[in-house]
């Protein structure tokens, strides 16, 4: 039987040669297409010219935050839908035809460690986006373990031996490829950032507001964890509950109880509590806001971490406060129009930072803003940034041609 034509591979005709063929590459793994970096990075791998191949078992469909997993028949029944998807991804692995890279998705700690071997014997490399560390997540943000406590060694053990295993590492700034650099003793031209973006389809800028009236309308959204700084962002709210500014939260999490209490104690009337909204609503509320609200926790994850909602409501184009860090320095300034970085832990500077977008309200929604930082993360920013962190791992479109007129 004859080989099934390739779509990608343009045949020509009499002595003309074939046209140069575009690298392959696999993103193999149990990753989860419910978190907006993965679905930033595939796109992003699109943009590229690459033929992008998913050999995938989804696991963690329906659960948004995995932590809230607290029922020991619900965590054994996702850990052996976990498990049992191995096999599944390893036979499809070798069914597949040559490749010449294969990318493995967030969370793939384990991951990594399964395809190693079937990526040696087939002698592709591989690229790990790792974007953060769970050993650091558990043991240093959450709490959770001791370092010396056999899980937080066995995430230890497990980082340290897929920093090995893989020829990239994927972190989402330049500060946080220091840590695993530094934590696990890895060359740093292995460590590249590369930023989680936005899906600018689902973000869109809104338009702007000749005229605004009415309270400040102040937005956070996210996992109510450490690293979020909800507690801060309540006593910020406390402090300014006799003024104009109306606190709208949306989320869920390891800290719900503390929002829970926090309210029940000060009966803080203007602000609004939803514990969960469809994310296609996120948009239209963050459009509806004045204001958006980043992180602000004082952890180390914290110093190098840009999350998800400050490169969406930069999207969308709202003025921002969120925590100064290392790691919002590689994308944010203080002298940009709009943006309020602030120390952590701080709820007075939040409030500062609050007055200050009050003063300035007119000009400020009178403006497109932060589109010039947009480029630097949309998807075309991660085709180039992608190009560049595989330079080097993937062939030249000469030699993949080459290459494959000899495969069979």
């Amino acid at each position: 039987m004859s080989p099934t034509p390739d779509p990608a591979r343009t045949e020509q005709t009499g002595s003309r040669p074939l046209a140069p063929r575009r690298p392959t590459v696999v993103v193999w793994g149990t990753y989860d297409t419910g978190k907006p970096r993965t679905r930033n990075l595939l796109a992003g791998m699109r943009r590229c010219d690459w033929d992008v191949v998913e050999c995938h078992v989804d696991v963690w469909g329906g659960v948004e935050d995995k932590t809230q997993l607290k029922r020991p028949l619900s965590r054994f029944l996702r850990l052996l839908r976990w498990m049992l998807a191995y096999p599944v991804l390893i036979l499809r692995y070798l069914a597949l035809p040559r490749h010449d890279l294969v990318l493995v998705g967030y969370m793939g700690q384990l991951d990594v460690l399964v395809l190693w071997p079937l990526a040696r014997l087939r002698r592709v490399p591989i690229v790990w986006d790792a974007l953060i560390s769970l050993y650091n997540t558990t043991v240093n943000e959450r709490g959770w373990y001791g370092p010396r406590h056999p899980a937080a060694r066995l995430l230890f053990v497990l980082e340290w031996l897929g920093c090995r295993t893989a020829d990239r590492v994927l972190a989402n700034t330049v500060t946080a490829t220091r840590f695993f650099v530094e934590t696990y003793a890895i060359p740093q031209i292995k460590a590249r950032p590369l930023f989680v973006g936005v899906e600018s389809h689902a973000f869109p800028p809104r338009s702007p507001r000749a005229s605004v009236q009415g309270p400040i309308r102040v937005l956070f959204y996210g996992t109510l964890i450490p690293l979020h700084g909800v507690q801060t962002i309540l006593e910020a709210a406390r402090l300014a509950r006799d003024e104009d500014i109306v606190w709208h939260l949306i989320g869920s999490g390891q800290e719900a109880d503390l929002v829970e209490q926090f309210l029940a104690r000060d009966r803080l009337e203007k602000v609004r509590w939803r514990p969960w909204v469809p994310y296609e609503e996120l948009a239209p509320a963050i459009h509806a806001c004045d204001v958006g609200l980043g992180i602000f926790g004082d952890g180390i994850q914290a110093r190098w971490s840009i999350p998800n909602k400050v490169f969406q409501m930069l999207s969308c184009g709202v003025p921002i406060v969120t925590r100064d860090s290392p790691g919002a320095r590689e994308l944010l300034s203080p002298e940009m129009p709009g943006i309020y970085l602030v120390p952590p832990k701080d709820p007075d500077a939040i409030v500062g930072a609050i007055h200050a977008y009050a003063a300035r309200r007119e000009q400020l929604s009178a403006q497109l803003l932060h589109r010039d930082v947009v480029q630097r993360f949309d998807e075309d920013a991660l085709a180039r940034q992608l190009e560049s962190i595989t330079e080097g791992l993937l062939p030249s479109r000469a030699s993949v041609t080459a290459k494959r007129k000899t495969t069979p």
